[in-house]
């Protein structure tokens, strides 16, 4: 089985968010997927397989199966159009969060998603605990919690006690403010699903779009998730859709024997 390593959503190795990618011919095991991705023992291994003229794909983490994966989108996507000769302008994947498609222009993918709804809640204490530091507001989407901090500077310097955000029952958490020169600024940490800071999370951008664009009264915006690698991203918000565009490089090529 052929296997690519792709750093997504930056154009430089070692920056932006890395994923397996595993072109198939026909589907493989749910188990035997899982063994790979847990070997790999990276945030994301995507596998796909073409059918017809869209590709069915599925994604998981070093622990599970998961509904949906935008660095490892955009990163399965790269291989497709660049390793694979795809020549239309457009690729549709068939998945779990339903049909997903990405645009390639030159060295940008440009990937639309389901927009996600996200609703105000109480702050809980233990989450103000696990980051020490003041919290705006909080909300949740179906999944995920969104914590708004007072600005930039908060958000990069965040350095949260894993072990108390794993006791949380939403499986991610968002940190987000405005940006200084971008729109928005993010990080994105899932102990829960044993990955601490995921380094750009383009799932966690179907709640930060909308959440931005109503905020910030504009439709396309820009952002950076501050993690160490750096991701970068061009967003532009269509109500039950988000666009996402980012690029991505691609690292390693090799096989692997099962």
């Amino acid at each position: 089985m052929t296997i690519y390593q792709v750093d997504a959503f930056n154009n430089q190795i070692f920056k932006g968010n890395p994923a397996a990618v595993c072109p198939l011919t026909a589907w493989i095991s749910t188990e035997l997927m899982q063994s790979i991705a847990e070997e790999n023992n990276l945030s994301e291994t995507v596998f796909f397989v073409k059918k017809n003229n869209l590709y069915e794909i599925k994604w998981f983490t070093p622990t599970c199966e998961i509904d949906l994966c935008g660095h490892a989108t955009l990163a399965a996507a790269h291989i497709i159009f660049t390793e694979l000769n795809y020549s239309e302008k457009v690729l549709e994947f068939n998945s779990k969060s339903g049909k997903l498609t990405v645009e390639k222009n030159e060295d940008w993918y440009t990937l639309n998603f389901p927009s996600e709804e996200i609703h105000e809640i109480k702050t809980p204490s233990i989450l103000e605990k696990a980051l020490n530091i003041s919290i705006l507001k909080t909300y949740k989407g179906k999944w995920k919690l969104l914590v708004e901090l007072k600005n930039e500077v908060d958000v990069a310097n965040l350095a949260p006690n894993f072990s108390l955000l794993s006791k949380l029952e939403s499986n991610g958490i968002i940190v987000t403010s405005k940006g200084y020169n971008v729109d928005f600024v993010s990080r994105f940490f899932a102990p829960k699903l044993n990955i601490n800071e995921d380094p750009v999370t383009g799932s966690a951008h179907t709640l930060l779009i909308p959440f931005w664009a109503k905020k910030l009264n504009k439709t396309t915006l820009n952002a950076i998730q501050l993690s160490k690698r750096v991701g970068i991203l061009k967003c532009k918000h269509l109500n039950e859709r988000v666009e996402m565009s980012g690029q991505a490089i691609t690292y390693l090529k090799g096989k692997l024997t099962l």
